[in-house]
């Protein structure tokens, strides 16, 4: 099995290369890929791609939409979420009920340059829902109207923070999918413990408020997804930044199914 690490990606320019990043991913049969679009940055044609693997024999599969690299500059949840796909086309027994979307790099252009704002300078992640103008942010606001997702999971990295930690918001189940995926993911990099993180107060690396205009599914959505952006610290090793993400989208996947069996089974 394939896996990517940052100096695979690195151009002679200095820029990253998507076309690298998504090199094993496309070599992969059982991993199908969209690139959504196109459109235009300073003249120069991009699209945003979507790969998605769904697992055998799911006949009405859960819809779980993961998202990565809204901000350019953290390739952690990129680098993850490449990794973590190619470990489901290899051991499909993880995704069993899974139909997984994955979108490892939303903001293309910050992604290339290793900067927080897209090329057009814009933090696509204050965006959603506001009648934004940019394009990325309205491919994506379709897939999140349209996916019908049962679940929503964003992987960012903080450059404030020495440990791991969450938001939840949607389904009140959600806190009860997080916490068990930060103490997981907690074996592999601390947990940010403090009463207040990112501006917000938190419990246990929980935090239950967020920022206006992040990517989130649209307000009069039904059912109701769990939504969580799980954080990891961004001065951590890279490594182990990508262990811990996988882990904790790992557990985030096998614990809804439990409470999905659970739930049919009252």
């Amino acid at each position: 099995m394939d896996s990517v690490a940052m100096q695979d990606i690195a151009t002679e320019t200095g820029q990253r290369s998507l076309q690298r990043l998504f090199a094993p991913l496309l070599g992969a049969p059982e991993i199908k890929a969209d690139f959504l679009g196109p459109f235009d940055s300073n003249g120069k044609p991009c699209t945003l791609p979507r790969f998605t693997y769904c697992a055998p024999k799911s006949s009405d599969p859960i819809r779980l939409g993961i998202f990565g690299a809204i901000h350019g500059d953290e390739p952690a949840g990129a680098l993850g979420l490449v990794q973590f796909l190619l470990e489901l086309a290899a051991q499909p027994d993880w995704a069993a009920g899974y139909c997984v979307h994955a979108y490892p790099v939303c903001n293309p252009t910050g992604f290339e340059d290793n900067t927080r704002c897209s090329r057009r300078g814009r933090d696509l992640n204050r965006e959603f829902w506001m009648q934004s103008p940019e394009p990325e942010v309205q491919i994506l606001e379709k897939e999140l109207a349209t996916r019908h997702f049962d679940g929503l999971i964003q992987l960012h990295a903080d450059d404030t923070s020495d440990g791991l930690y969450g938001f939840v918001r949607g389904h009140t189940l959600t806190e009860n999918l997080l916490r068990p995926a930060l103490l997981e993911a907690g074996r592999i990099l601390p947990r940010n413990t403090n009463p207040a993180i990112d501006g917000f107060a938190a419990r246990d690396g929980i935090i239950y408020k967020h920022y206006e205009g992040v990517l989130a599914a649209p307000r009069e959505i039904e059912p109701v997804p769990f939504e969580i952006i799980f954080e990891t610290p961004h001065g951590a090793p890279m490594e182990l930044q990508v262990r811990a993400l996988m882990v904790a989208v790992r557990t985030i996947m096998t614990e809804y199914r439990l409470l999905q069996s659970f739930a049919q089974n009252i």
